[in-house]
């Protein structure tokens, strides 16, 4: 039936055909990307688990914080300690501090990733604020904890080998609170002693 076609219709189709596979494949893109990230820890994206390893290395190596915020976030973020050193296979524990100095709720994300970039598959966080959404009330301050460890496997690795830093920066965003979240925030508070019958 396609042969029959007139060639000018013919075209038509096999234009549209081709506009919607590249438009499909650009959508497909971002979240095959992000995965590709995720399991091989390329670009400085780091690996999750359930728990630490086994095997505990006597090599040590620093672990250095950042924090920053996008220029619309009206949060104050910044780490609790700037450095700290572990030992390869040595679960960690770090916190940063959230502030929000305005008078409304700020709901906010956080994006991150390790430096050096080849040192991603081998930094790997068992727990961290950065896998939700945070919530700030006016006024409050959070302190916010990520579990981690450096993998062992870093040693064997031909480039891994030689790093003896690591920096973890996250970077907060400012989210749209969620429908729920914001009808709490602006709720009248009411006395339920003060029911008329």
């Amino acid at each position: 039936m396609f042969s029959k076609m007139d060639p000018a219709k013919r075209t038509l189709v096999m234009l549209c055909g081709m506009v919607f596979t590249m438009v499909s494949l650009s959508f497909a893109s971002v979240p095959l990307y992000d995965w590709f990230c995720r399991v091989t820890g390329y670009g400085g994206t780091t690996l999750e688990a359930d728990a630490a390893p086994d095997q505990i290395l006597d090599k040590t190596i620093n672990v250095r914080f950042d924090g920053s915020l996008t220029s619309n976030m009206a949060w104050e973020f910044k780490p609790v300690e700037r450095e700290m050193t572990v030992r390869i296979g040595e679960t960690g524990l770090a916190f940063y501090e959230a502030y929000n100095p305005t008078d409304r709720p700020i709901a906010g994300s956080a994006s991150y990733n390790v430096f050096p970039f080849t040192a991603g598959g081998f930094f790997t966080k068992i727990d961290c604020f950065c896998f939700e959404e945070q919530v700030l009330q006016p006024g409050e301050r959070v302190q916010m904890p990520v579990t981690f460890f450096v993998d062992p496997e870093i040693v064997e690795d031909r480039d891994g080998k030689y790093i003896d830093a690591i920096t973890l920066s996250y970077t907060f965003y400012e989210i749209p609170l969620e429908d729920t979240q914001a009808a709490l925030d602006i709720a009248p508070a009411t006395d339920e002693n003060n029911d008329i019958n």
